[in-house]
């Protein structure tokens, strides 16, 4: 049986807020929080590599199960020792459990009480995700955190269905843990697993479902089932009912959410650990995230400005090329552009959050955050 453990250790907490500072230790290295993870769904940061990663000293990264059980196959990662080795990526991996992706799959999808049965994106053929079958997948994997199945309903949903599912969640979640603390690590190192609350935007089913996932004793703790198109102050509402019900020496994590705002207020709220695609997906479209607000870099008013792109993320390309030159890249649909407004945007979330760490060591979180978050919400064009 393998030992549960408590890799979580509390150094801070802001005290004007409920924002915290702490260290989670992996397999692969410790974790500074508030931490953002970069996603890389299909084991890669999409229009980044790993030189960028490292000039950035981000120390964790996400991947998907559900896209890595498709391509490359458990058989390809086992055999090449796993997403570490596959991907020469040598800090700390978290893989979500594919609960979301399948949700997304809507028509392709049939859930029952053994697990969710789904159609592949890529060629149709049928696959079912169980509690322990994800566990499997996650060990072929390697990585270091990895989530259990659940089921995520979207917004809005009725209460009673929101119950039925919610309940569905915490069998699943019973399962998953059992089958963790049985079956061994493929490559020699240890793997935690986190729980997520779900309950939709009901209050009582998300306390009763995270008391539930806490007497079960995770190494850490999810708040899922957000950012599926509920309103901001239901997603702020829930984070912060959901945070109470934590333990005070276990990680906390929101998953998928969000802007710069979303994360420094949720951080207030308690929350450690943050992942979303926004920052990448924003970059591929020519949005910018920076320390002195929104930039459209397509927009004609940055065609001749030859002031660096920003100086303060900590990426040498931001402080090294201009605006103007970002702005000549996507215009003529080079790579590099793409490259280049990515580092940028994920420099910027890691800014952020270690900027907040910081604050909060220093006591003066509070204040800093609701005066960074006027500074970013402006649009510079």
């Amino acid at each position: 049986m393998q030992e549960t453990t408590t890799p979580f250790t509390l150094e801070a907490t802001d005290p004007n807020s409920s924002a915290r500072a702490g260290k989670l230790r992996t397999a692969h290295g410790v974790i500074d929080t508030p931490i953002f993870m970069p996603v890389g769904t299909q084991g890669a940061i999409k229009a980044m590599d790993h030189r960028t990663l490292v000039e950035l000293d981000i120390p964790i990264i996400l991947a998907n199960t559900y896209h890595m059980y498709l391509r490359p196959g458990t058989q390809t990662l086992t055999a090449m020792g796993g997403l570490h080795t596959f991907s020469t990526w040598d800090k700390s991996i978290l893989t979500d459990s594919g609960g979301f992706q399948v949700f997304s799959l809507k028509d392709l999808r049939k859930m029952r009480e053994e697990g969710v049965e789904f159609q592949s994106h890529i060629d149709g053929s049928r696959h079912l995700f169980t509690p322990e079958s994800v566990v499997d997948t996650q060990r072929a994997i390697g990585s270091d955190i990895f989530m259990v199945l659940d089921e995520c309903t979207p917004f809005p949903v009725s209460y009673t269905d929101a119950r039925t599912s919610m309940e569905l969640s915490l069998r699943w979640a019973r399962r998953g843990r059992d089958y963790h603390r049985v079956t061994p690590f493929l490559y020699g190192h240890h793997q935690l697993q986190f729980g997520i609350g779900q309950g939709s935007i009901y209050k009582d089913l998300r306390q009763q479902c995270m008391d539930e996932l806490v007497a079960m004793d995770f190494d850490g703790y999810a708040i899922g089932g957000l950012s599926v198109g509920e309103p901001t102050d239901h997603m702020y509402e829930i984070t912060e009912i959901s945070t109470e019900r934590m333990p005070a020496d276990k990680a906390r994590y929101l998953m998928g959410v969000g802007t710069p705002e979303n994360i420094l207020r949720c951080i207030g709220l308690g929350v450690d650990m943050f992942d979303c695609v926004m920052p990448t997906r924003n970059a591929r479209n020519g949005t910018l995230f920076t320390t002195k607000g929104r930039v459209n870099i397509k927009n004609a008013t940055w065609k001749q400005r030859d002031e660096p792109i920003d100086e303060l993320v900590g990426v040498a390309s931001s402080a090294n090329y201009s605006m103007a030159y970002l702005r000549h890249l996507f215009n003529a649909g080079e790579i590099l552009g793409l490259m280049l407004a990515t580092a940028q945007n994920i420099g910027l979330y890691i800014w952020l959050v270690r900027q907040a760490r910081e604050k909060i060591l220093e006591g003066t979180f509070r204040q800093w955050s609701h005066e960074i978050i006027d500074q970013l919400h402006q649009h510079r064009n």
